[in-house]
């Protein structure tokens, strides 16, 4: 199901992920069942309805664990196809032409994902690596572009520590991509509040995807951001998400938990000044723009 049902939508999320191998981290795996279901029941007490998991191939994606949690979570997950970066790529990324990438996941957006019946609803995350577009990055963003524009699904971009923001932006205008399409991934973390403008400036949507994360960007100046944004009525592309990818993330082990943006994050953004409003429109409304059928 790619249709968003009315409520809250968290934008990038992993509601499970193996990143373990590669990071030779156990914490990087997200196989905490129960944990999961019970903090996406948490999330539907806050009105949260849409869960958008940007779980590419290679990341550990797992169609019928997902689709587990949300029938026992009651949320709506839209999963993903696509690829994510090095060096968390297929083989077959390799070895596979442009064209059969792309035909690859055209099939999962239009027939299912790994051979079930559900269907990918967005093409994400897919990657750059830090201040580099690898070769085989910009393989699998020539064929996202192509699938993408055969099947007008949405595509979601991770961006390492908020680095190549514009040239993947440049990259999307330069293939004839409609920039209202795309969502440029991890935004607060760049500490780049003219690049965040520029992007929001050419069309595309920011995403504030890593909320909670202060070891990497502190919260008080995605707030600073956040308010700058308002001031200057640039908040109609910016998205929210937290981007949990480790247990240690989770309410059970004394991380943030999902519920953070609620009980923590929501409430900081409101006593800086920035209003219900527009609050509403980046957990409600850019969402529902975004995913609306047309």
């Amino acid at each position: 199901m790619s249709k968003l049902v009315p409520g809250l939508t968290l934008i990038h999320e992993h509601t499970t992920i193996d990143l373990s191998k590669i990071k030779n981290n156990p914490d990087c795996f997200l196989d905490c069942f129960d944990e999961t279901v019970n903090e996406y029941k948490t999330l539907y007490k806050h009105g949260v309805r849409n869960i958008i998991d940007v779980t590419a191939k290679g990341m550990g994606r797992n169609v019928d664990y997902v689709n587990r949690v949300a029938e026992l979570s009651n949320i709506n997950i839209i999963q993903a196809t696509g690829f994510y970066k090095e060096p968390f790529l297929p083989d077959f990324v390799y070895t596979y032409s442009i064209d059969e990438l792309a035909q690859w996941m055209i099939d999962e957006i239009e027939e299912g994902i790994d051979k079930t019946n559900t269907k990918a609803g967005i093409i994400g995350e897919i990657g750059t690596s830090h201040n580099a577009f690898e070769p085989m990055e910009k393989k699998v963003f020539e064929a996202a572009v192509i699938a993408a524009k055969k099947t007008n699904t949405i595509i979601s971009t991770h961006t390492t520590l908020g680095t190549m923001a514009l040239e993947q932006a440049q990259f999307f205008l330069d293939k004839g991509i409609d920039p209202s399409r795309v969502i440029i991934g991890h935004q607060d973390l760049s500490g780049n509040l003219q690049q965040i403008k520029q992007l929001i400036e050419l069309g595309f949507n920011v995403a504030f995807d890593t909320i909670g994360k202060d070891n990497y960007f502190p919260d008080d100046k995605r707030i600073e951001f956040l308010l700058n944004l308002q001031e200057n009525h640039q908040l109609s592309h910016v998205t929210l998400s937290l981007d949990i990818t480790r247990k240690s993330n989770f309410n059970y082990q004394g991380g943030i938990g999902y519920d953070y943006l609620f009980k923590t994050f929501i409430p900081k953004m409101k006593a800086a000044g920035i209003t219900e409003e527009s609050i509403q429109l980046m957990v409600q409304d850019n969402p529902q723009r975004l995913f609306q059928e047309d």
